[in-house]
């Protein structure tokens, strides 16, 4: 005989799933865990498992509680299996790659992505693909390649359009947003989160206000870029506010970043420290490794207006042995960028021109320069144009010499033989 009150069946089990996701929604956060962890004790229905388990990630991914999110991630691909549905496996590995991409482990998010991309899945799942290109267009930016980075947001863009997804859009133009800003086409950089912010007014109502944050800080972001710091301290204190009232705990320290990053723009480096300082207490805890990478690039270049040569060094050593850990070259580049700048300084010419060779195996090795000029790409602020394969030159480069195809295509297209 079944044993009442010990197992929850199917309907008591959905019933307090919805009851956990309206109190999550009215900011009750620990009652809304409470009520889930308890389901998570006594369901006896794999489908409410399954999907009170998809409420927990998604509730500590937005606490910040990553390690928490992998581990909720890991059952629900081992309940998913258990289920031999293919919808439910895909949606399960795609809470794995999310939970990597979190913790910057790019490899592996690129990896799970793929298996959900070459799932046979029913529309529902395909309903999910959107997400995915997302998820590998971030981890691709994560580690500096940024053809394929951009393949995916262009691709996850086409599937927010055709499904009318408007979250997953302003969710990938606020990717945009970081992906320009790290090429320094700052007009871009701007207008993609503006973008965001945009569908936020006019189509997010009943969204969860994490949509309008994420926007503000990424227009903070480029603001500051474009040396509009009143404007960036606007975004970001709007972005900081909301982040606070949710117990956004990532949002808080992306936020505390950018906000020392204004005050060292203003060469205030008594505001910008303790606000490095705060910023990587809440990266650590989190464990966002790659935004520890820029509080400390950021905290060398407050040694730097210092004039501390040596604090300065040491701190770049620090941001480097990170970046290289994660593979972010990027980063990697930016910090030769800076070891070059006080070893010229320190007149070191050996170890400078060590550095200055390091430089340049980077930039060539992310391909950061224009097809058509040769100039490098991301060293000032210039605006940018990719073409459809996602290689991207100057615009003024594709205005001047009009396009025939991809000069880069073309390039690796022919095979070296007999001519």
């Amino acid at each position: 005989m079944r044993r009442f009150g010990v197992e929850m069946g199917q309907d008591q089990t959905k019933q307090q799933i919805e009851k956990g996701l309206r109190l999550y929604q009215s900011n009750h956060t620990d009652k809304a865990l409470h009520i889930w962890f308890k389901v998570l004790e006594k369901t006896s229905d794999p489908g409410g498992k399954f999907r009170v388990l998809g409420c927990l990630i998604t509730a500590h991914s937005e606490m910040g509680k990553y390690k928490d999110m992998l581990k909720y991630a890991l059952t629900q691909i081992d309940t998913a299996r258990e289920m031999e549905d293919p919808d439910y496996l895909t949606e399960g590995y795609l809470n794995l790659a999310r939970s990597n991409e979190k913790l910057c482990d790019f490899q592996k998010t690129i990896s799970y992505c793929k298996t959900c991309l070459n799932m046979q899945g029913t529309t529902t799942s395909l309903l999910l693909n959107g997400q995915v290109c997302l998820s590998m267009g971030n981890a691709f930016l994560g580690m500096s390649v940024f053809q394929k980075a951009l393949e995916n947001y262009e691709k996850g863009l086409r599937y927010a359009h055709n499904n009318d997804d408007k979250m997953l859009e302003c969710r990938v133009c606020c990717s945009l947003g970081s992906f320009y800003t790290q090429l320094k086409d700052y007009e871009k950089a701007l207008f993609f989160p503006c973008k965001a912010a945009e569908l936020v007014n006019d189509y997010g109502k009943g969204w969860s206000l994490k949509y309008r944050a994420m926007s503000q800080y990424h227009m903070a972001v480029a603001y500051r870029k474009l040396g509009r710091l009143p404007d960036a301290m606007d975004c970001c204190e709007e972005s900081m506010k909301i982040a606070l009232q949710h117990g956004d705990r990532p949002l808080q320290s992306l936020c505390l970043l950018c906000f020392a990053d204004i005050h060292r723009s203003r060469n205030d480096v008594e505001k910008a420290f303790p606000r490095y300082e705060s910023s990587m207490c809440i990266m650590t805890e989190t464990g966002n490794r790659l935004g520890q990478v820029h509080v400390y690039l950021g905290v060398a270049k407050c040694w730097l207006i210092q004039k501390e040569l040596d604090k300065a060094l040491d701190t770049v050593q620090r941001a480097q042995e990170l970046a290289e850990g994660l593979g972010n070259k990027l980063c990697i580049l930016k910090a030769h960028c800076l070891n070059e700048g006080i070893f010229r300084s320190k007149e070191q010419q050996t170890l400078l021109r060590e550095q200055v060779v390091k430089f340049h195996e980077c930039v060539e090795e992310m391909e950061l320069y224009c097809g058509m000029c040769g100039e490098s790409i991301g060293e000032k602020n210039h605006q940018l144009q990719a073409l459809p394969c996602s290689h991207v030159f100057h615009l003024k480069c594709l205005q001047s010499n009009g396009t025939r195809g991809c000069p880069n295509c073309r390039r690796s297209s022919v095979k070296p033989g007999y001519v």
